[in-house]
């Protein structure tokens, strides 16, 4: 029951995380914008300038995490997150609102997937692959919780006030669970004796030591692969599929891709107990370049359009998971929070820079060339996760 509370209280910590420091900006930027009279572009370049840092800084996170246990790392987190939330809310001009900006992404490393994952590893052994599993589909909630609610409260409120009343729920809701979870454990479950955050031998990972290196490298492409992917066709999804002659009805087939998301999720947590997470992994990889494909060949079919954003939905919710627990997998428990921090890296880095590339290919290629460039940089992933694959299965001479 105990492992079962922490991961919800993780998870509503999780929702406010995302919620507040990523999901709420879109909703929030058109009022930011006319406040400092600025361009839109100007904000979303600062909103990119700002992923970019947390994503230097992700790495030295990670290690931080593995010395000092990331639960207290957490807990700093939701301090940093209010007080960079607040310096939003009172910044005088919109230089002022980047430089906070920035500080709020690098708080957000303290508080989202790449500090939560190895968290419930520390806490929760060997079961850990399990526990994220749980953890990302509650945490799936919060772009369908946070966009009404922020829809609502600028409604009543100025961006503002918002910004201050989502300070408050990191201090008044995800600090005292981040404090809670980080109490002294006792016992690993099931292992009578053992002192906490114990490795076990069994949790060292399926890669040979010699080939852990070159593993992890293809590792890394691939999700810097697939995050391009998400991050480019994510912010583009609308226009993309108007693009193709799908006309108004684009709203309504990418409005799917949420549900779709979270429904991978559960589907997953109910049937995929004994499915190992490398070849979960490679079914999140081969459902993005094949639903983009679909998505092309089918144009300007509204039903195509509709079975793209459910696969493509389904790839990227199993993404989030495969991201904590394929390198649990591969690696095993030890220095997790390490390689978490450079997984977390490059995701931010790679999902910065890659609503811009597609945004240029498509206004110098057209969008359907566009579409099928970014569908064979999604197949490179799948190649690099076969070479891992290759890896576990073969004995270094």
């Amino acid at each position: 029951m105990r492992p079962r509370l922490e991961i919800t209280a993780l998870g509503v910590s999780q929702i406010i995380g995302y919620g507040t420091l990523y999901y709420s900006f879109s909703l929030l930027a058109p009022s930011m914008a006319q406040g400092f009279g600025w361009p839109m572009e100007w904000l979303y370049a600062a909103l990119s300038l700002a992923l970019l840092s947390g994503g230097l800084v992700a790495p030295f996170v990670g290690r931080a995490i593995d010395r000092y246990g990331a639960a207290r790392l957490m807990a700093a987190g939701s301090i940093a997150a209010a007080l960079t939330l607040v310096a939003g809310a009172v910044a005088p001009s919109g230089p002022v609102f980047a430089l906070a900006l920035i500080a709020m992404e690098m708080a957000s490393t303290l508080v989202q997937y790449g500090a939560a994952f190895p968290l419930l590893s520390q806490r929760h052994g060997a079961g850990a692959q399990r526990s994220i599993v749980y953890l990302t589909l509650i945490a799936g909630f919060a772009s369908t919780l946070f966009w009404p609610l922020t829809a609502s409260l600028e409604h009543a409120l100025d961006w503002r006030q918002v910004y201050l009343l989502f300070a408050l729920s990191h201090l008044l809701i995800a600090l005292p669970i981040h404090l809670w979870l980080a109490r002294p454990l006792r016992r690993l479950a099931g292992e009578a004796g053992a002192p906490a955050m114990v490795v076990r031998p069994s949790a060292r990972g399926r890669l040979p030591e010699a080939w852990r290196r070159h593993g992890f490298v293809l590792m890394a492409l691939a999700f810097a692969l697939q995050s391009f992917v998400s991050s480019a066709v994510l912010v583009h999804m609308v226009p993309m599929l108007g693009g193709l002659g799908i006309g108004t009805l684009a709203v309504l087939a990418g409005t799917l891709f949420g549900p779709a998301q979270v429904a991978s999720r559960l589907v997953n947590m109910m049937l995929g107990r004994d499915l190992p997470q490398f070849a979960l992994a490679m079914i999140s990889a081969g459902l993005l370049p094949a639903s983009l494909l679909l998505l092309v060949t089918t144009a300007p079919s509204f039903i195509g359009a509709v079975t793209f954003a459910l696969l493509f939905g389904m790839g990227n919710g199993l993404y989030s998971i495969v991201g904590g627990t394929l390198p649990l997998e591969l690696f095993g428990a030890a220095g997790f929070g390490a390689r978490q921090g450079e997984v977390t890296a490059i995701r931010l880095i790679v999902g910065a820079t890659a609503p811009f590339a597609f945004a240029v290919m498509m206004e110098m290629m057209g969008t359907v060339f566009a579409i099928v460039i970014t569908s064979l940089i999604g197949s490179g992933a799948v190649l690099a996760l076969f070479a891992v694959g290759r890896l576990t299965r073969s004995r270094p001479a």
